[in-house]
């Protein structure tokens, strides 16, 4: 399926902003850890947190996540510590990403698991049990994911879990948002600088949990925003006071010329055409905003430079690659340095003549490279449906707000 998109003149529209998948995916995972039985409110509607839902309610013990990455790992070390045998299976893609990290940390703790195929990926064979626990050492240069996967399951471990992180902590945030969510549910955290500590105990049933709009998703809207000379959108559903990381992209987008005024129930984002000559940041808090910044700022002609990318080679495709190909189709040429700088400092080439938009199996690839359709006549994106990852209805609320969408077969 491939999906011309043409923008309005305006844009002023109230987006219900989708349910965050990181809350979702951990709330799940507690939710089943403390055998509560009451319902969580407002669960994403993305494929990812599909996959969890579809594994605790089905009768099998071979579990295929697709292209989930965070449903890979928190099942890897759900299931490690649930008695009998289970398979975890997912796309060809997720087949090449790695997990040993985590196997190799929850086989120290005690688990069984086995690769069924390409060493230190899934498929996985996994022998459960109740899990020792103990002391473990993990980068904390890899992806945040395998240090919250140990997180939730460490109070059900009989000597609980000693995690020392090494090297700079990446994604810093999503471990806190890990933390804050186990307390809620009762379990205590005792985390000092790399140090962190949780003892065995049981998880508390909670009152219903009601999970809030997702950050990473409003960013695309903060992102037309700024396209727009004169764009007010109402997002619903925001908590100012959110432990998502990606809300840092309220300070952000304020250099690319974005304002927000917190409401009842959500914000609303308004452009005020005062931008910055040029753009740096670390984004090693928050690497799923690397991508629409890295568009925004080349429609925007804002010279950039980003540091912190080290994860996003081992994403749902490397998406330092991918960026650097696709927005040189529209004529803007990304310098790349090692696996953590890339940076555009305004240099040009020729515009292809008709440019397509691969999506590479990336819901993130998609909707970032839809923003193209705010400086061109208009933009072609092949595969669309992988928004369906994380953000199912943004195809419908682009729509909603004014954009055409002509859908052809390729």
């Amino acid at each position: 399926m491939q999906y011309t998109i043409h923008s309005p003149e305006g844009l002023n529209t109230v987006v219900e902003l989708p349910a965050s998948k990181s809350i979702s995916n951990r709330v799940l995972i507690l939710n089943a850890l403390s055998m509560s039985a009451n319902p969580v409110e407002n669960l994403s509607d993305c494929e990812d947190t599909a996959v969890l839902i579809d594994a605790f309610n089905s009768n099998s013990n071979v579990f295929d996540v697709r292209a989930a990455g965070t449903a890979m790992r928190f099942m890897t070390a759900f299931l490690s510590g649930m008695e009998g045998e289970w398979e975890l299976r997912g796309t060809e893609r997720m087949h090449q990403r790695p997990i040993y990290p985590l196997v190799d940390a929850l086989r120290e703790l005690g688990a069984d698991i086995e690769y069924l195929e390409k060493e230190g990926c899934p498929p996985l064979k996994i022998k459960g049990h109740r899990l020792e626990g103990g002391e473990v050492s993990l980068s904390g240069s890899i992806s945040s994911q395998y240090i919250s996967a140990l997180m939730m399951v460490a109070p059900t471990m009989t000597n609980g879990l000693d995690i020392h992180i090494q090297d700079e902590i990446i994604s810093h945030p999503y471990l806190r948002l890990t933390a804050s969510l186990m307390e809620q549910y009762g379990a205590k955290v005792k985390w000092e600088d790399k140090h962190i500590v949780i003892k065995p105990q049981p998880y508390q049933q909670p009152h219903n949990y009601r999970v809030e709009a997702d950050w990473s998703a409003a960013s695309y809207w903060y992102a037309m925003v700024a396209l727009k000379p004169g764009a007010e959108v109402t997002l619903m559903g925001l908590n100012r006071n959110s432990a998502q990381g990606d809300a840092n992209l309220v300070g952000l987008f304020t250099d690319l010329g974005v304002t927000t005024e917190y409401i009842d129930g959500g914000a609303v984002v308004r452009n005020n055409g005062k931008r910055s000559k040029i753009f740096y940041h670390n984004f090693i808090n928050e690497p799923d905003l690397a991508q629409t910044f890295a568009a925004a700022c080349c429609f925007l002609s804002v010279p950039f430079m980003f540091s912190g990318l080290q994860t996003l080679r081992i994403k749902e495709t490397d998406r330092i690659e991918a960026l650097r190909t696709e927005l040189k189709k529209f004529g803007y040429v990304i310098q790349v340095e090692g696996d953590e700088v890339m940076r555009w400092d305004g240099e040009r080439c020729l515009v292809e003549e008709e440019p397509v938009v691969a999506t590479y199996e990336d819901h993130r690839m998609a909707m970032s490279m839809a923003l193209a359709a705010m400086v061109t006549d208009s933009v072609k994106i092949n595969d669309p449906h992988v928004v369906a990852k994380s953000y199912p209805g943004f195809w419908d609320d682009l729509e909603h707000a004014g954009f055409e969408i002509i859908k052809e077969k390729k």
